[in-house]
């Protein structure tokens, strides 16, 4: 008997560097396809833009201008300025050219948390157009202005300096120029990015964005506020969101002699007391040091911080809440409403990660009509509009007809109606990698619903009070309709048949009658009558 053969397999293994990973699986970032790519990209440049503006206290002015490469009908060149704080000129090439390389890995809010949006942008610039990215950066008080064309090495992730240079300014100019080739679909994506720049112009009344598309359309929206929302400020981890692999990391620190010190510093809401007391839930000596500590120990530890009850809350310093007269000043700038009102709540946490939710009702004037099942809803992840997968979002599941009672509070769908959401948060807890819909977070839900009525409740009694004044003026129309007879009659009966002529003082008299029994002006019931007794 013969043995059979077995093939021998060899496989290739290999490491893939970050930049060649986002190239192979550009999807992943937002850039599946041409028409969504333009859209992506102009999104990750103008967010960009404002958190290098508002961030740093700065009123921002973004200019966007999307045009046609004159080589290419199917590329397409955005360039977005900013007059935000500039890149130190050292850090451009690693900031434009280095995948997982960003001053945002801070646990504080911010657009972006990772960095890579921009390099994603340009990466599929690159596979596309083979067409590199220029950056024009100065930072205030500098006295020159740089310039950086780039390309990234994928294989290295690493920038290739193809050009750069400097001069001198000719005026105070201070910010950030970034210009990107792609290959995108502006017919498809036309619609998508003019909604996406009337949702940022809402988020912020106190920009002025000029938006210029390939078609000559011009889009300008003139800020109308100038207070900025308060600037999010860097914090420590809260114990309740660390893992195992943070407290290994922690571990490595040498600047700690105990496991004590450790915790006080290096966590919020920890002082000595607290600190003893989770390490002894722990079986851990407060007084051994960091490095002595095994992997039991580390999965004890992490296990005993996430159940400890009495810690504080996590602090809102990292938060960056838009705040009631923003939200107002927003909705007013887009929609002219003939009602606005917004609310703030108080900051809430779930999982050890803060968050603050606001939400803004907008109602009547120029406001669209809404559909039968719920009203317009404009959702914001940390000042992002998402415009994508709304009826997954934990705002829709809240806000819809199907779950929100609108009839308690004078509305009757369809309507002109409108309601904002906005969550801050140092993690949102997106459903997916698109980071385009809210998961439905018991705690953020509880919130979201909270504000809601609140917000909704100032609405009805806005509509009420609009419906007893709707019911008033109709019941002044109907009364006043008999005034001019009734003084006609008085007037034949005052004198004896001879005369029907209606009497100015007669009218006033009867007007005044019927103000005191409607609570209106007699000026306006004897305005009514004389329109009637013309035939008007």
């Amino acid at each position: 008997m013969i043995a059979a053969s077995v093939p021998t397999v060899r496989e290739e293994f290999k490491a893939l560097s970050p930049a060649q990973f986002f190239a192979r699986y550009r999807e992943i970032a937002g850039f599946s396809n041409p028409t969504r790519a333009l859209y992506q990209a102009i999104r990750e440049l103008v967010e960009n833009a404002l958190d290098a503006t508002d961030s740093h206290g700065i009123l921002p002015s973004v200019k966007i201008i999307v045009r046609q490469d004159s080589e290419n009908p199917s590329h397409y060149v955005i360039t977005v300025e900013d007059n935000g704080i500039g890149i130190p000129p050292q850090h451009v090439p690693q900031a434009f050219g280095r995948v997982l390389y960003s001053s945002k890995y801070v646990l504080r809010q911010t657009r972006g948390m990772f960095g890579l949006g921009v390099k994603a942008a340009i990466i599929y610039g690159q596979l596309t157009t083979g067409k590199p990215v220029e950056v024009i950066t100065s930072q205030p008080g500098l006295k020159r202005i740089y310039y950086f064309k780039l390309r990234i090495d994928l294989q290295k992730n690493q920038p290739i300096i193809l050009e750069r240079g400097s001069w001198r300014k000719s005026r105070d100019w201070h910010g950030t120029i970034v210009s990107i080739t792609i290959e995108g679909d502006w017919s498809r994506a036309k619609q998508k990015i003019i909604e996406y720049i009337k949702r940022t112009a809402v988020i912020t009344p106190y920009a002025n964005i000029v938006f210029v598309a390939p078609d000559g359309v011009v889009l300008f929206y003139k800020r109308n506020i100038e207070q900025l929302p308060p600037p999010s400020k860097e914090v420590k981890p809260h114990p309740h969101g660390i893992d195992l692999e943070f407290l290994k990391t922690l571990k490595e620190n040498k600047n700690f002699k105990t496991v004590k010190d450790l915790l006080i510093n290096s966590f919020q809401g920890v002082g000595e007391k607290t600190a003893i007391d989770v390490l002894i839930l722990s079986s851990i000596d407060p007084s051994i040091s960091p490095s002595k500590l095994t992997e039991r120990d580390l999965v004890r530890l992490a296990e005993t911080l996430k159940a400890y009850k009495r810690f504080r809350a996590p602090k809102a310093d990292a938060l960056s809440p838009l705040g009631r007269e923003i939200i107002k000043a927003g909705l007013r700038r887009i929609f002219e409403p003939e009602f606005v009102e917004a609310i703030t709540r108080r900051p809430a946490a779930y999982q050890g990660h803060p968050f603050i939710i606001e939400v803004g009702i907008a109602y009547g004037g120029k406001v669209p009509m809404s559909s039968d099942d719920g009203p317009i809803l404009l959702r914001y992840a940390n000042k992002i509009p998402l415009l994508y997968d709304e009826k997954s979002d934990v705002s829709w599941k809240v806000v819809s007809k199907s779950n929100f009672d609108w009839s308690q509070y004078n509305v009757s769908l369809p309507a002109q109606l409108i309601v904002l959401t906005h969550i801050c948060s140092t993690k949102i807890p997106f459903k997916g990698v698109g980071k385009e819909s809210v998961a439905d977070v018991p705690e953020i839900e509880k919130e979201l619903r909270l504000a809601l009525r609140e917000v909704a409740r100032k609405l009805r009694i806005y509509l009420s009070k609009k419906i007893r004044e709707e019911e008033k003026k109709r019941r002044i129309i109907v009364l006043a309709r008999y005034i001019p007879e009734v003084a006609r009659n008085l007037a034949i009966i005052a004198s004896n048949g001879k005369g029907d002529k209606v009497d100015g003082i007669l009218l006033e008299k009867l007007s005044e009658i019927i103000a005191r029994r409607t609570g209106a002006d007699p000026s306006e019931i004897i305005m009514v009558a004389k329109q009637v007794e013309v035939g008007v």
